[in-house]
């Protein structure tokens, strides 16, 4: 009985070891129509600042037959002279033999890239081809990259009278300080990358003003993607912020695009009645903590957008504010939103008054946190008037012809990361400002529309533009 038991159970092991080795195919296919399948036919890279280490990108190889496959060769093909290097499961080089996949089974390519400098202004386009030669067959996978010159600015300090130029960008590391009574141009369409925690300090005074067919770009140096098609655009954080401090007057920013910044644009005075800044048709966009802050300033924006941070779109302690035609919104995508939209703070910390003056015009405030931090202003001392509010109320001495519990219909979705703050057909915006208290000089958008060609001014930054009716 028991030797009978003993023999059952090695012909029960003998069947499940052959059963086992059929599952794992170790022999090798010769077959030239088994060859191999790629997660992507084409690496991409987009724009690459030369000089410099890219992030890493990825891809699969399967082995769709039963059978092992040996990939005698895997190489970039030296197209583009030796900028693409790779790592074939876990081995880094430029060229590999021998690599074994198992049926059914796959292994990851990473790839990476660094372009010497190309000596020209524009970005150079580079392409290659990694080979894969199995069973003698020779199959390719695309990589490409745009290669872009850029002029470092390492901890730099201009202390005499400088123009930036939009030739090339320009990568900041540490801080670029702009010195005391020194002033600086930046020419329309000049791009300034700020690397991690990078930040713009402004002793003197900028005169950055952009036009609309050639913006001026402050953002993070991530020119790649977070994932897919999402661009690091989307990421706020990626550097510090800019300064405007004490005794920095007479700065005139327009048409400037700021972005992915932490700390946002910051502007510290010891006098209200010298203009510390001016912004038109800017957008300051996605901060971690805020994207404006104003210390007892005065600051004049027409046609702005304020969009987009973790704590206050825009917060003041004091100051001379004149705002007309903003748009001040967030959906911020990254934490629960742990302020007011616009945070208006009439005591310092160390609790001596902050004094304000001045008005929010035809201004919108909207979006996934509570517009204002306060329910009255008559102890503030300034006036909302013709502004679109999320939030119910009623008009008094300070908040003037508002719309209240308005919607301005965005065409932002948050949820498939568009934040587009124009203002689509039946917004509560539309027709509801009042045109005199936008100037002249602030009559088109940033796009170009027209505020005053209808009958009555929008609320917001943008003017409408009506939809066509098949769009609705």
């Amino acid at each position: 009985m028991t030797k009978n038991f003993h023999f059952l159970l090695a012909i029960i092991g003998v069947l499940v070891v052959l059963s086992f080795t059929s599952c794992i195919n170790d022999e090798f296919s010769t077959n030239s129509s088994d060859i191999l399948t790629f997660s992507t036919d084409t690496v991409a890279f987009d724009t690459v600042i030369t000089g410099q280490g890219t992030p890493t990108k990825q891809f699969l190889i399967y082995n769709k037959s039963k059978k092992m496959l040996n990939i005698s060769s895997i190489k970039v093909a030296g197209e583009s002279e030796g900028h693409f290097f790779l790592n074939v499961d876990g081995m880094k080089g430029n060229e590999f033999h021998d690599i074994e996949v198992r049926g059914e089974d796959s292994i990851f390519v990473f790839v990476e890239s660094r372009l010497d400098p190309t000596n020209q202004d524009e970005p150079e386009f580079l392409k290659d081809h990694i080979e894969f030669v199995t069973n003698g067959v020779t199959q390719k996978v695309t990589v490409t990259a745009w290669g872009q010159d850029v002029i470092i600015l390492n901890d730099t300090t201009l202390s005499e009278p400088t123009h930036l130029t939009a030739n090339k960008p320009y990568l900041v590391y540490g801080t670029l300080t702009i010195d005391t009574l020194t002033n600086v141009t930046f020419d329309p369409g000049t791009t300034l990358l700020f690397h991690n925690q990078a930040a713009m300090l402004v002793k003197g005074t900028l005169n950055a003003q952009g036009t609309r067919e050639k913006p001026i770009t402050l953002r993070g140096d991530r020119l790649d993607h977070v994932v897919g098609e999402i661009n690091f655009d989307i990421m706020s954080g990626q550097w510090d912020g800019v300064y405007f401090n004490y005794g920095s007057y007479g700065n005139e920013l327009a048409f400037v695009s700021m972005r992915g910044s932490t700390s946002g644009m910051q502007v510290y005075a010891d006098e209200m009645d010298k203009r510390s800044l001016h912004l038109y048709n800017c957008v300051l966009h996605n901060a971690t903590v805020l994207t404006l802050l104003g210390v007892n300033a005065w600051i004049d924006a027409e046609g702005c957008e304020f969009s987009e941070a973790g704590v206050y779109v825009a917060d003041f302690f004091g100051g001379n504010l004149h705002f007309v035609n903003c748009t001040f919104a967030n959906y911020y995508l990254f934490s629960a939103i742990d302020g007011a939209i616009l945070n208006l703070e009439n005591e310092f910390d160390d609790g001596t008054r902050a004094y304000f003056q001045g008005s929010f015009d035809n201004c919108i405030f909207y979006g996934n946190a509570s517009d204002l931090n306060v329910n009255e202003l008559n102890d503030i001392g300034i006036y909302l008037r013709n502004c679109l509010l999320k939030s119910k109320g009623e008009d008094d001495e300070f908040f003037i012809n508002c719309v209240w519990g308005g919607d301005p219909k965005f065409y932002t979705e948050r949820e498939k990361y568009i934040f587009d703050y124009r203002l689509h057909n039946g917004s509560d915006a539309i027709a509801r400002g009042n045109r005199s208290y936008c100037p002249d000089a602030a009559r088109y958008d940033i796009h170009g529309v027209d505020r005053f060609a209808n009958d009555g001014i929008d609320i917001g930054a943008y003017a409408w533009v009506p939809e066509p009716e098949e769009n609705l």
